[in-house]
């Protein structure tokens, strides 16, 4: 028998980056060695939001989720020993992503790379960032500036490079359907290659180059048969639309190019063994259909609802890749799903949907102003409080949290506390050690004058790319570079949906939130005040804020008067909220890993400012180990991804407020 022609493996990678440059350089040297085939750049959240390891809101945050680079010695470090003209390396960077591209370009340069060879994707999609994942800066307008700068400068100078990686993957966490998921991606795409085009710095004849290195990077949930036809749907939509409105005739500038990330929202901490089968359903939707297959494929390791990855269970998520590949006969044959009735009615159904909402966007005079106005973060909520519904109710069943509970011990969690890696929490001391050393043996001189030149380019049209590389070759600091920008373009705040958001669960006779309602009401009456106050604080750099939001609006549903007021604050600051709304509870939400440093500052200036019968509560991936410190300082209860019942959460405020307030239980 004639041997089968097998196509070449996708692109297999690993997110992966923590504690300092030199420990990340280590881990993806390991991980190249074991069969990774690219390279996937966590940064921290100090790097993502353009701040310095040094400053106020950078404080224990630095090193956690990524790699801290502040300038361009840290990217020397990061990819030492690894030639970047031969690697393919995706960047998960947004705000600072043209901050970023010109470090690793000058770092290339020094190696003696050819930058016209590199090879890789910076994901640079503003957009999502307001309405999911919260590592904005700029408003959108400038953002969407610095965003069309490198686009064009990268189609002139570095043509493999993809500048942008259209990010549906965080709105599906945020609560997006998949409808709603591809209409908003393409709603982005839309505006920005609008942008692009509008801008005039790419010729007729160049749309085509432009277009054909617009990438899409998505999140591929359980529901396995869903998941597959929304890829498929995204391909003929991408297709239709880059024809039809941009006039790209080349098929292959029209091909749908995406990388993902399956579901890390699904992960959960109960029976957490059974992520495994859910992740290996979750890339099997993206890599069974050849017609729709990804590019590239990250998957998450099995622990991560319990915190950071060990290098041994990245190592387990990349072999799952690597069987699939090699081991079955996946690669040998065309598209088995061709021809289905089942998979085309389903396909037809999201594309037909999802165009109805991308014309709605369009309507309002697209993404931007869709942004701006609240109303996709609006509708991301919504969907996010019916989901949450959906699952406290029964409805969508997970195994291990609201059915099939009973377990036998597992021997991957015996030992919670060694089941995930932990940051060294003397690494940020370290940092910002090294971040000193950097600033005084630069030339200052220099620095000054490609800041200034940076912030003179900014109040003009000029492309920005060419003053931001000389402030990476100067030994700008990441935090200096945002910061001109900053004093030129402004910061911005993204809309919370939280005050907007439907109803999600009745409070009929007879239901739980009836009975926390209740309770709601006869403790604001045993307290002598209207209604309940609860502020709900994102302390630091970490924004995820689904959470929160689902606090907040159940909250609201129950009764209480929310203070929310979005991410991003210092611990002083929602201290002086707590005070100036007297307010009868504060609730923490941190997922970036931070709880032990922001905390105890939170419970330590409520003290200084007179407020110690507040109770403190904290929300997010928490380790058992940590939980009870923190309990041991005084926060009264600690809600982790186990937890989903917000409707229970939400009674257990009352009765710390109850508690505190020496009211009978």
């Amino acid at each position: 028998m004639a041997e089968r022609h097998r196509d070449r493996p996708w692109l297999m990678r690993t997110y992966a980056g923590h504690t300092s440059a030199d420990e990340s350089n280590a881990l993806y040297r390991r991980n190249l060695a074991k069969g990774q085939t690219g390279l996937s750049v966590a940064f921290d959240l100090p790097t993502q939001t353009g701040y310095d390891p040094d400053h106020v809101l950078a404080r224990g945050e630095v090193g956690r989720v990524g790699v801290p680079i502040a300038h361009l010695g840290d990217m020397r470090r990061l990819f030492h020993d690894i030639p970047l003209e031969q690697m393919n390396t995706s960047m998960t960077i947004n705000a600072t992503a043209m901050w970023l591209l010109a470090l690793y370009q000058v770092v290339a340069e020094e190696q003696g790379g050819d930058v016209t060879k590199l090879q890789g994707t910076t994901q640079n999609d503003i957009v999502k960032e307001y309405l999911s994942r919260g590592t904005h800066v700029f408003p959108p307008v400038p953002s969407l500036r610095l965003t069309t700068d490198m686009i064009t400068y990268t189609v002139n100078h570095i043509p493999k490079w993809n500048p942008i990686n259209i990010c549906s993957y965080h709105l599906q966490e945020a609560g997006a359907t998949p409808v709603q998921e591809i209409a908003y991606a393409m709603s982005t795409a839309i505006a920005v290659l609008d942008a692009v085009f509008a801008s005039g710095q790419v010729p007729e004849d160049r749309k085509g180059d432009v277009v054909g290195r617009i990438s899409f990077f998505v999140n591929a949930g359980v529901r396995f048969i869903e998941e597959m036809c929304k890829m498929r749907a995204f391909a003929r939509l991408w297709d239709t639309i880059t024809q039809e409105r941009y006039g790209i005739r080349d098929p292959k500038h029209r091909r749908f190019r995406y990388g993902v990330q399956v579901n890390s929202l699904g992960l959960t901490e109960a029976q957490p063994e059974n992520n495994v089968q859910r992740i290996v359903l979750e890339m099997l939707a993206v890599t069974l259909s050849k017609d729709a297959r990804a590019r590239a494929v990250q998957l998450p390791a099995w622990n991560e609802a319990l915190g950071l990855p060990r290098p041994w269970d990245q190592q387990w998520s990349l072999r799952i890749q690597q069987v699939l590949a090699h081991e079955s006969d996946l690669l040998e044959y065309e598209d088995i799903f061709r021809g289905s009735h089942v998979i085309e009615a389903r396909t037809d159904a999201i594309a037909t949907e999802a165009m109805a909402e991308i014309e709605r966007v369009l309507e309002m005079g697209g993404a931007i102003p869709a942004v701006e106005s609240g109303y996709l973060k609006s509708q991301l909520v919504a969907s996010h409080a019916l989901r949450r519904a959906r699952i406290e109710s029964g409805e969508d069943k997970v195994i291990g949290v609201n059915c099939y509970e009973s377990t036998e011990p597992s021997p991957l969690t015996a030992d919670l506390d060694t089941a995930i890696h932990t940051v060294d929490p003397a690494g940020e001391a370290r940092v910002v050690e090294a971040l000193d050393r950097w600033r005084a043996e630069r030339d200052e001189p220099r620095v000054k004058a490609a800041i200034e030149a940076l912030k003179a380019a900014a109040t003009t049209d000029a492309n920005l790319m060419e003053a931001t590389l000389e402030c990476a070759r100067a030994g700008v600091t990441t935090g200096e570079w945002a910061f001109a920008l900053r004093d030129v373009f402004g910061e911005f705040r993204a809309p919370t949906g939280v005050s907007s958001a439907p109803v999600a669960v009745t409070a009929e006779e007879g239901t739980a939130l009836a009975a926390v309602r209740a309770k709601v009401a006869a403790t604001a009456e045993g307290l002598g005040v209207g209604k309940l106050r609860l502020l709900v604080g994102k302390p630091g750099l970490d924004g995820h804020s689904n959470g929160a939001e689902q606090i907040a609006v159940r909250a609201r549903d129950a009764g209480f008067e929310v203070v929310y007021q979005g991410i991003r604050l210092t611990p002083e600051q929602i201290v002086a909220a707590a005070v100036a709304e007297d307010v009868h509870c504060v609730g923490l939400s941190i997922l970036s890993g931070s709880h032990l440093e922001l905390v105890p500052d939170v419970l330590r200036r409520l003290r200084r400012a007179g407020v110690d019968d507040v109770p403190v509560i904290v929300g997010g991936i928490i380790p058992t180990a940590d939980a009870e410190a923190l309990r041991g300082e005084g926060v009264a209860a600690v809600f982790t991804a186990k937890d989903f019942d917000i409707t229970g959460m939400i009674g257990r405020i009352v009765d710390e407020i109850r508690r505190s307030n020496k009211l009978e239980a």
